[in-house]
């Protein structure tokens, strides 16, 4: 009997161990949650009961065999009467039966997390291993909820900034400190161009329950030259931003460089450190130690801001969804990323639930409750409606569009309009973005840019390659009917003169990709499409790659699948004394360059048309 329940505790405290260190260190799979918690609950009774029932002694049989030989005729040998001697060998056997105790095995014990019944301390040691991988999943998995729900949280952050204005999304639950105002000044200012003084530009009256006591201050930044500005808060929070160069110029900033971040993809303490705070995020510090010398204009974030169903979905209530946006920003380490950084985001399937492509339905509608209170109020303008000549916004959409600098952004919506992942890959009816987002994603990337934009910039939440081979149907390479109807679309933008990049996230790997036209096609090799796919700021990563080039419409660049923290840095500047621009592609792996690469705008093939209406006349177009 013993026998069977030293097995079995041995067996459990293997899965035990594997399972904490993979659920610790790599991947924080909910499902082994349960598993964890069912080992232990077998181990601890099998543990005791082979404590209590193997002996500490053993009997030990030892037997002694003598030899002995003995003469006959000695007497005859000695006498001299014969010289040969007659010998008989006799066997003595002794067996002797002894109780002892049974010797430590140290490394055993310890290894396969069984008991020793002659040694307490090493018990003691090997059983605790054992609690303390099970006690470290429960901290992993419930302290956030248990001690961090941060009801309290007040912050402040900065949202989209362009050359005319600028948003703050506040959160203020404390109604005494009501009401808010907002404050800000040009850095380092420079009299008599410069105001120094301090402007009082806004402000909260109250915040309720209704939006999780969150608020955004929108204000005009009146200066006509790009400036750094520092804000302050009257409920104690201040930090700074960096107004954007107009749409079509470079920057006055940072030698003259354009530059921004791109990642997706957050879960805190992964990998588990029991020293870590419950909230931290260490990819974020890789982060902060990067930005100071980047000149970032602003983190274009690409979803799976939060997981609601990772480590652990604790329901589907709003309080659920806005709880886990609370804790980002709770984080110790969100302020050295997000005081001084403007933020925008797009949506994907975590912020609902994993893969979702169930439209609007269902939880849907519970789950963006928080994502509009935090993200799309302090984000960019609604992109606009097609045929409108860009000047009319989609008002409802979640989808956004603007331009800065040589760069004009459409940030994609994935999930909300999306048919079913199951559908045939290639068939043409199954869309990613739903007829109204598509109409507008097409006119914008048809639409003209006004002299000096030389780059259209796509943010999508998913992949737009199809070469990676897990889960191909959530990615574009699900969708290939309309993603060429897209491709085409970018390949003509590209005759204008106007480079396309796609940046993505969601894989938790790094692929380049270029997609160049059809050769001896109306499109020149020139247009060929780019796409960076960054991910994740904190989260697992696959040991084993993913992503393999199949056919030479995707055509790898780069991959790298290693890293629990990766994110893509763009720079982008004048190309020598051209027309031309040049887009610099870094990522950083765990806060390391290890890998970057340039390309260049397309010089138009088809110049944009002379004249065309009033309003593209007065834009600049």
């Amino acid at each position: 009997m013993e026998k069977h329940t030293t097995k079995t505790a041995a067996i459990a405290s293997a899965g035990i161990r594997i399972a904490s260190l993979i659920f610790l260190r790599w991947v924080a799979l909910p499902p082994l949650i349960p598993i964890i918690y069912t080992l232990f609950a077998i181990y601890v009774p099998t543990f005791i009961s082979s404590y209590l029932t193997e002996p500490k002694y053993t009997l030990v049989d030892q037997i002694d065999v003598v030899l002995k030989e003995n003469v006959l005729n000695k007497d005859e040998v000695s006498g001299g009467s014969t010289d040969e001697a007659v010998a008989v060998e006799e066997v003595d056997v002794e067996e002797t039966a002894a109780v002892v105790q049974k010797g430590a095995k140290p490394l055993s014990t310890l290894l396969k997390g069984t008991p020793s019944p002659n040694s307490l301390l090493l018990t003691i040691i090997t059983f605790l291993i054992n609690a303390a991988c099970v006690a470290m999943v429960t901290d992993m998995v419930y302290t956030p909820l248990w001690f961090h729900p941060s009801h309290d949280l007040s912050f402040v952050r900065v949202g989209y900034v362009s050359d005319t204005e600028a948003k703050l999304l506040i959160r203020e639950p404390d109604q005494s400190k009501m009401p808010i105002t907002v404050q800000i000044h040009i850095k380092d200012a420079k009299p008599p161009f410069d105001n120094p003084l301090w402007q009082t530009v806004g402000g909260v009256s109250r915040t309720t329950n209704e939006t999780d006591y969150t608020a955004v201050v929108s204000f005009p930044l009146s200066h006509s030259k790009q400036r750094v500005y520092e804000w302050t808060t009257s409920n104690n929070h201040s930090g700074e931003f960096t107004a954007a160069p107009k749409p079509g110029t470079m920057p006055e900033l940072f030698d003259r460089k354009f530059t921004f971040v791109s990642t997706s993809c957050i879960v805190p303490r992964l990998p588990y450190n029991p020293l870590d705070h419950p909230l931290a995020f260490p990819g974020m510090k890789h982060l902060a130690k990067v930005l100071p010398n980047l000149g970032a204009q602003f983190m274009l974030f690409l979803g799976d801001f939060i997981y609601i169903d990772v480590p652990k979905r604790f329901g589907e209530s709003v309080e659920n969804y806005r709880q886990k946006y609370r804790q980002v920003y709770a984080s110790p380490d969100w302020p050295a990323v997000g005081q001084n950084l403007s933020w925008i985001h797009v949506l994907d399937d975590h912020e609902i639930s994993n893969d979702w492509d169930s439209n609007s339905t269902g939880i849907y509608q519970t789950a963006v409750d928080p994502w509009h209170h935090y993200q799309t109020q302090a984000n960019p303008p609604e992109a606009k409606k097609a045929g409108s000549s860009g000047l009319l916004p989609r008002k409802g959409a979640t989808y956004f569009s603007f331009a800065q600098g040589p760069a004009s952004f459409f940030m994609l919506d994935t999930r909300t309009y999306r048919s079913k992942n199951a559908e045939l890959f290639d068939s043409p009816n199954k869309t990613m973005l739903g007829e109204t987002q598509l109409g507008d994603f097409l006119d914008w990337l048809h639409r003209p840019e006004p002299k000096g934009v030389k780059w259209k910039i796509v943010a999508s939440s998913i992949p737009f390659t199809k070469n990676w081979r897990v889960n191909t149907r959530d990615t574009w390479g699900g969708f290939l009917s309309e993603r060429r109807k897209i491709l085409e679309a970018m390949w003509d933008a590209g005759n204008l003169g106007v480079g396309v990049v796609i940046l993505s996230g969601d894989r938790h790997e790094f692929g380049a990709t270029a997609f160049p036209p059809p050769k001896d096609s109306k499109w020149p090799e020139s247009v060929t499409v780019h796409e960076f796919s960054a991910s994740p700021l904190n989260q697992f990563y696959s040991p084993i790659g993913t992503y393999k080039q199949t056919d030479d419409e995707d055509v790898e660049l780069k991959y790298i699948n290693t890293g629990n923290s990766k994110f893509g840095v763009i720079t982008i500047e004048k190309h020598a004394e051209g027309e031309q621009s040049s887009l610099n592609y870094t990522v950083y792996v765990n806060g390391v360059d290890k890998w970057n690469t340039l390309i260049l705008s397309p010089t138009p093939v088809h110049p944009a048309r002379a004249g065309g209406s009033l309003w593209d006349r007065l834009r600049g177009v």
